[in-house]
C-alpha cells in the first residue's frame, strides 16, 4: 500500500533489511543493571543473532530479485547454490580460521608472546581474516565472521574470553563511533531531501507495531509481564547491520533500490533519535514499577 513501486522481492528484502537490532545502539539497556537479567540477556542474545541468521535470507532474496537464478535452474536449485557456495563456504572458513586462531592463541601465549599491548588485536584480526578469506575464495565473509564468533565463545575458556573480548571491544566501539559520524555526515544529508510521508509511515511502523506486535505475541503464555514485553519490544534499535545491508542493496542496483535505502536510512534516523532519547527514562519507569509491585507482594 505505501510502496506501490516494489515487488514482492524487494518488500522481502527490506522487511529483511530492517529485522536485525543492534547492540551498540541498545547498550544502554542491556548493561544497565536496573533492567531485570532476563530482559538484557534476551536482548543481548537477539542483538547477537539475528543479523548473522538474516544475512543468508538477504543474500537469498537478492539473488532472485536480481533474477539469477535462471542460470541455476530456478528457485530450488538458486536456494541449494546459495547454501552451498556462500553459506558453506563462509561457515567453514569461519570454523577453519577460528580453530586456528584457537590453537596460535594458547601454544604462544603460553610462550609469552602474547603481551598485553597486544591483546586487544586477536579478535579484530580474527574477524578481518575470517571475512577477507571468504570473501577471496567465493564465500559470505559475514557468515564466516558470524560462525567464528559463535565458535569462538565455544571453544575459548571463560576467563581468557573475557579478557580478549574486553580488549576487542575497545576497537570495535572505535569502529562504530566512525560508522555512525560517516553515516551522519554523508547519509542523512543525503536522502533528508527526498524523504516522503511513506517512507516516514513506515519507518514509524518499523519501530513500533512491526516490531512490537510481534515480540509482544511471541511472549504470550510465557512468565512475562505486559510492561515488560512492551519494554522489549520497544528495544529493538536499528543501526550498524541495516547500514551494511543498505550498502550490499545498493550495490545490487535493484530497481527499487534508492526506495529501499531511503527507508532504511530513514528508520534508522528515527531508531538513533527515539531509542537514544527513550532509554534512561523507559528504564528508570520500569525499574519504578518492578520495585512497587515488589514491594506489594512482599
Amino acid at each position: 500500500v505505501l510502496f506501490k513501486g516494489l515487488g514482492l522481492l524487494e518488500i522481502a528484502i527490506l522487511a529483511t533489511m530492517l529485522a536485525p537490532t543492534d547492540a551498540a545502539l541498545g547498550k544502554a539497556v542491556v548493561t544497565n543493571k536496573k533492567v531485570p537479567s532476563n530482559i538484557r540477556e534476551s536482548l543481548n542474545v537477539e542483538s547477537g543473532l539475528n543479523d548473522g541468521i538474516c544475512v543468508p535470507v538477504l543474500f537469498l532474496f537478492l539473488a532472485l530479485a536480481t533474477k539469477t537464478g535462471s542460470e541455476h535452474g530456478g528457485t530450488t536449485q538458486l536456494a541449494l547454490t546459495l547454501l552451498a557456495e556462500e553459506i558453506g563456504i563462509g561457515a567453514g572458513v569461519g570454523i577453519g580460521l577460528t580453530l586456528v586462531g584457537r590453537w596460535m592463541l594458547k601454544r604462544y601465549g603460553e610462550r609469552g608472546w602474547v603481551t598485553e599491548t597486544w591483546i586487544l588485536l586477536p579478535i579484530p584480526a580474527l574477524a578481518v581474516a575470517c571475512f577477507g578469506t571468504a570473501q577471496w575464495i567465493g564465500g559470505n565473509g559475514f557468515i564466516a565472521c558470524f560462525v567464528g564468533g559463535l565458535l569462538f565463545g565455544k571453544i575459548v575458556s571463560q576467563q581468557h574470553k573475557h579478557k580478549l573480548l574486553l580488549a576487542g571491544e575497545g576497537t570495535g566501539d572505535t569502529l562504530t563511533l566512525i560508522t555512525w559520524v560517516v553515516f551522519g555526515a554523508t547519509v542523512v544529508g543525503h536522502y533528508i531531501d527526498s524523504l516522503t510521508w511513506q517512507v516516514l509511515v513506515y519507518a514509524v511502523l518499523s519501530l513500533t507495531l512491526v516490531r512490537m506486535l510481534p515480540v509482544f505475541l511471541v511472549l504470550t503464555g510465557m512468565n512475562i509481564r505486559t510492561d515488560e514485553k512492551l519494554f522489549m519490544g520497544w528495544f529493538g534499535p536499528r543501526g550498524l547491520a541495516s547500514i551494511v545491508f543498505a550498502v550490499i542493496v545498493l550495490h545490487e542496483h535493484l530497481p527499487g533500490g534508492e526506495t529501499i535505502s531511503l527507508t532504511v536510512a530513514c528508520t534508522i534516523i528515527l531508531s538513533v533519535v527515539f531509542h537514544g532519547i527513550s532509554a534512561n527514562p523507559l528504564v528508570n519507569t520500569l525499574a519504578a514499577r518492578l520495585q512497587k509491585t515488589a514491594g506489594k507482594s512482599s
